[in-house]
């Protein structure tokens, strides 16, 4: 089926919109940096939660959760549900502490928290690393999921659309900086989850599958449904469930779930007026990331089961597609183009089209202002004056969007870049909790955590160039006495890389020397962390009876109320998914303890701060 002239006026109405919007709302923006990157601070704390939802609703991700579903079922979403700890976390314990360092930057506590030539490298570092490399390899994920679907609803070559759509988010995104990013993400997530929401039902009912009831009975369909995996089979068990919520989430750095917050989640939370106005932004991000989002995407992989059970029925389907593209990620837009009616397609694949540009521009951004502030303002012009940076901030921009675009041409499905992700991140995560509230880290500790996840990356993959070529799995190899899988050497060599990077950066953090006491006094003044972790330091200053050391310490309660948030978030996930079960009565009592749990967070909420 191709668009329509109805499809393309939607589409078309829907790009008009959006760049009056980005262009309106960024008025102003440019005036220096702080406007550029962090909108003036004053951003109203549910406009930056809405902005964080539309930020990880990335093009990529409903083919992401596609490919999840059809490889192992709804189980298999832990790999990712597992971060709601994470999330929550950050939302009750780091937040506040974000909003009250007032840095432009997440990078720049570099400079706060730790002193010397090795924190100026680090802070240098991290701002090419992140804000370049990494990020490309975001945006060229986008870009990538972009092509895929383009290539199917459009039924031309997908590069031209590319080009345009991209042009358009670079150039409010340059003129009106995260302010324009913002107002649009309020209109893209608008358009994105009524989009999703909507293709679910049309696919749903449509006669091929027949409804719900027949959907959940259907053959294909049954053995993926569970929520928790059979732990008769522990090899499963600990690939999608335990190693996930014992380890990865809190040992594994991925955007928009860094362990203590960090890159855009930390940027909205700079943006806000205040640390309860950080802290309800982040629990607002989490509760539609973890408890809403996933459902729509979940019945739309589960149903792609019934009409594409493999690649190959997809490759018979869409012959003029290039087969490098055709994965199990492909059938999140394969089914959307095969069932929803004309007129219909449009809207929805505006609503796509809006959670690519919502990505795209929170990711440039977010992007620059590393580049800018946290290296070209830090080492190559530190005179430069405001209007300067932001040029320079729109340059890299506009280089950021250009070089990831050419880059998703080579990238193959979206679960590849989620792999790649949690891999060179793999045991940063625990330093970057306990920074904070231990003052022995150091510059050299975070030093020693990066090389130690690259080292150990390295090491994993000489190991699979040499052992593991053929490895997948359906055709497991027999090692030491059992099979292992491609699904199972994955997790193994994720808790490797964890173990080795985790004991790499705490040898390193006891074998030198802590930052200078006058950088960690201004530091703990600043952010007031509190805690066991910081006696001895205000021992060592005789600062340990100061009034501010004596104030109570907020953590415990940030805990018990992530605890809280955990079961509130997870309950109501599972109370959507036992209704569409049609399981009601464990589906109401779940909504009841999502409900309960949640009122007893506002019980405790004051005292958090």
């Amino acid at each position: 089926m191709s668009l329509s002239q109805l499809d393309w006026l939607v589409i078309i109405l829907f790009l008009i919109v959006l760049a009056i919007i980005g262009f309106v709302s960024g008025r102003g923006a440019g005036k220096n940096t702080e406007s550029y990157f962090l909108s003036g601070r004053n951003t109203p704390w549910w406009l930056l939660g809405i902005s964080m939802v539309a930020t990880t609703f990335s093009l990529g991700t409903p083919n992401l959760v596609a490919d999840i579903v059809r490889t192992g079922g709804v189980e298999k979403n832990w790999l990712w549900w597992s971060f709601l700890l994470t999330g929550l976390l950050t939302v009750f314990v780091y937040a506040k502490l974000w909003n009250r360092s007032k840095i432009l930057t997440d990078l720049e506590f570099y400079e706060i928290r730790y002193s010397g030539k090795a924190a100026a490298f680090l802070r240098g570092f991290r701002a090419i690393y992140l804000g370049l490399f990494f990020n490309i390899l975001v945006l060229a994920s986008a870009s990538l999921a972009f092509i895929k679907i383009s290539s199917i609803m459009l039924g031309i070559n997908p590069v031209m659309p590319l080009i345009i759509v991209g042009l358009i988010v670079t150039i409010y995104s340059t003129i009106g900086g995260l302010k324009s990013v913002l107002w649009t993400d309020l209109f893209q997530f608008s358009f994105a989850i009524g989009g999703s929401i909507y293709a679910a039902i049309s696919i749903i009912n449509s006669p091929e599958i027949g409804g719900l009831s027949n959907f959940m009975d259907h053959e294909s369909i049954v053995s993926k449904l569970s929520f928790i995996p059979d732990f008769s089979n522990p090899y499963n068990a600990l690939i999608v469930f335990i190693i996930p919520i014992t380890i990865q989430w809190w040992a594994a750095w991925y955007p928009g779930s860094e362990p203590g917050g960090g890159g855009y989640i930390a940027q909205r939370m700079l943006a806000a007026k205040s640390e309860k106005g950080a802290t309800a932004a982040t629990l607002l991000f989490n509760f539609f990331h973890y408890a809403i989002r996933p459902w729509p995407w979940i019945l739309v992989g589960l149903g792609s089961l019934v009409i594409y059970p493999d690649i190959q029925s997809m490759i018979q389907d869409y012959p003029n597609v290039p087969v490098q593209y055709i994965k199990n990620d492909f059938a999140y837009p394969a089914m959307l183009k095969r069932f929803l009616p004309t007129g219909v397609l449009g809207l929805v694949f505006a609503s796509l089209i809006a959670a690519y540009m919502s990505t795209v521009s929170t990711q440039i951004n977010w992007g620059a202002s590393y580049l800018v502030n946290d290296f070209y303002c830090r080492f190559l012009n530190k005179s430069a004056t405001e209007p300067r940076k932001v040029l320079v901030g729109r340059i890299v921009t506009v280089i950021l969007v250009v070089v990831s675009t050419i880059l998703a041409l080579y990238l193959k499905n979206a679960l590849q870049v989620f792999q790649y992700m949690l891999m060179i991140g793999a045991g940063t995560g625990l330093l970057y909790i306990l920074r904070w509230f231990w003052w022995r880290i150091n510059a050299w500790s975070e030093i020693a955590a990066m090389l130690g996840a690259l080292i150990g990356s390295l090491v994993v993959i000489i190991i699979e160039s040499y052992y593991f070529v053929d490895l997948s799995d359906v055709n497991g190899q027999t090692i030491l006495g059992f099979e292992l899988t491609l699904s199972l050497w994955d997790s193994l060599k994720f808790v490797f890389i964890v173990v080795f990077t985790t004991a790499l950066w705490l040898i390193v953090t006891l074998c030198t020397k802590p930052s200078e006491n006058s950088v960690l006094k201004k530091f703990y003044l600043r952010t007031k962390p509190g805690g066991p972790g910081w006696k001895t330091f205000l021992r060592r200053i005789d600062m340990e009876d100061s009034e501010i050391y004596s104030e109570k310490w907020s953590v415990p309660v940030g805990l018990l109320c992530m605890s809280l948030g955990c079961i509130s978030i997870y309950s109501c996930l599972f109370s959507i998914g036992n209704f569409l079960y049609g399981n009601y009565l464990i589906g109401f009592l779940l909504l009841t303890l999502s409900v309960a749990s949640g009122y007893a967070i506002t019980r405790f909420w004051n005292r958090l701060f």
